[in-house]
């Protein structure tokens, strides 16, 4: 199996309790606001540990996300962006 394409190979997965969900967003702002609700319903459904992270309190995430807040990362990967869907986020989380 290590000859095979990456792509073709199947990867065991993780247990949603074993993800993380990470929230970028700001202050004052009605999407991630909405956002914040459908992550903490999801993970708290799945018992999938979430942060949130501001982007006025870091220049990096500002730089990277400013014009797509809300954010949501899974294990450190983009997710989804301005609207959460959470069919496809528990999808993801493996739920």
């Amino acid at each position: 199996m290590a000859d095979m394409s990456p792509l073709l190979r199947r990867t065991p997965r993780k247990n949603p309790a074993e993800r993380t969900v990470t929230l970028i967003g700001k202050p004052d702002c009605h999407l991630c606001e909405d956002a914040e609700a459908v992550v903490a319903k999801v993970c708290g459904e799945l018992g999938t540990s979430w942060e949130k992270k501001d982007i006025t309190q870091d220049e990096e995430l500002y730089r990277k996300y400013w014009e797509q807040i809300p954010v949501v990362l899974v294990d450190g990967a983009q997710h989804d962006f301005w609207r959460v869907n959470p069919d496809r986020l528990r999808k993801a989380l493996g739920g």
